[in-house]
């Protein structure tokens, strides 16, 4: 049965850290049916198992996503649900993290390096688009997204139901 998150950090410990902690067979059986949201659409649909049209979905014709935070860059760039009709363009990000790293920008001793890598490309970006759409899966990214651009990010399935 897969196993479905919405929270890629969540999601992906069931993919990677059970593994490494050498769990077994029983954790390789998860982890390959644990799936992020984007995915496991990406998966039913090229499978025939569910169609799905989305009408487009965007604010004064404009779109913008930051980049995956780093834990799903590596499993799915760019985002699955991409080529699906679910269009998402990076808005001049040019690939940077939002710099929060789940806890890391939160902490006292690192929020300034973690602001620090969110104003290299991702803010000015998104402060230079500011009518777009910001659409960000994880919790922490959509935090520094409010934090440091005072816009509110919205998860990759908030907007897909905003498509349907």
């Amino acid at each position: 049965m897969p196993v479905v998150g919405l929270e890629p950090s969540c999601q992906l410990t069931l993919r990677d850290e059970f593994l490494v902690m050498g769990l077994g067979d029983e954790a390789q059986r998860l982890a390959d049916q644990a799936f992020l949201f984007e995915e496991f659409l990406v998966r039913e649909i090229d499978a025939g198992r569910l169609a799905i049209r989305f009408r487009a979905c965007s604010r004064a014709g404009r779109r913008a996503r930051p980049p995956p935070p780093e834990s799903v860059r590596c499993v799915s760039p760019g985002g699955a649900a991409v080529g699906h009709g679910a269009r998402a363009d990076r808005a001049g990000t040019g690939g940077s993290c939002c710099g929060m790293a789940g806890a890391f920008g939160f902490q006292a001793e690192t929020v300034k390096t973690s602001m620090a890598m969110a104003e290299q490309t991702l803010l000015p970006a998104l402060r230079a688009a500011p009518d777009a759409m910001v659409v960000a899966d994880g919790t922490s990214c959509r935090h520094q997204v409010h934090d440091g651009a005072h816009r509110q990010a919205l998860h990759v399935a908030q907007v897909l139901a905003m498509a349907l």
